[in-house]
Parts: structure tokens; sequence; C-alpha cells
């Protein structure tokens, strides 16, 4: 699939700083899981196959995030890189990382 992303997601993505997403560039596991993401969204077809890598937890969302999809970045974090699907399903646009998608408050 093409993948688009934000400049500060396409900057996290190279290794370069990011104020907006620190949290996640200075955390490793984060971090490993934000490429590895990218990496998979890029070699799939279409989002539907996803589903296949479990340690992803795909899901379409629902209520307040409605027409937005998700990845998990780790299972030990509750951090998710949300995105929009295309209407063909070969373009992803990456919208953010989240870490209150669960309800998880600060």
């Amino acid at each position: 699939m093409k993948v688009l992303m934000s400049q500060e997601l396409l900057e996290l993505f190279q290794g370069k700083q990011s104020k907006k997403y620190i949290e996640v560039e200075r955390n490793p596991e984060l971090m490993k899981g934000f490429i590895r993401a990218v990496n998979i969204m890029t070699i799939v077809d279409n989002v539907n196959q996803l589903a296949r890598f479990s340690f992803l937890h795909y899901e379409q969302l629902k209520y307040q995030w409605s027409g937005y999809s998700s990845v998990r970045l780790s299972n030990r974090y509750v951090h998710r890189l949300i995105f929009t699907e295309s209407d063909n399903g070969l373009e992803v646009d990456l919208i953010k990382i989240d870490d209150t998608h669960y309800g998880n408050k600060h």
C-alpha cells in the first residue's frame, strides 16, 4: 500500500527528532513498533491483510473515532497509530499516534 503521513510522522519515521511525538521517540520499544507498523503497511496489498499480523491488533474504530482505523505499536503500551483508509484500500493516511484510545488519561 501507499502510505501517506504527516510531516511530523514522516520525520519520526526517518529518525529525526520530534517534539510532537517525543514520548515515542525516546522509547525504543515504541519506535520499533512504529517503524514495524509502517513497514508492514507498505508491503501489504490492502488494509484487510493487516489482520494477519495479530500483534498489530488492527481494528476499525467506533464512536468518536468512527471512520478511522488503528494498529497497536506495542503490546506493552496503549499507544496506537490512528489512520484513515481510502475507498480503494490502497492508500493509508497516517493521522497520529494516540495513547488515549482506551481511556488512558495522564
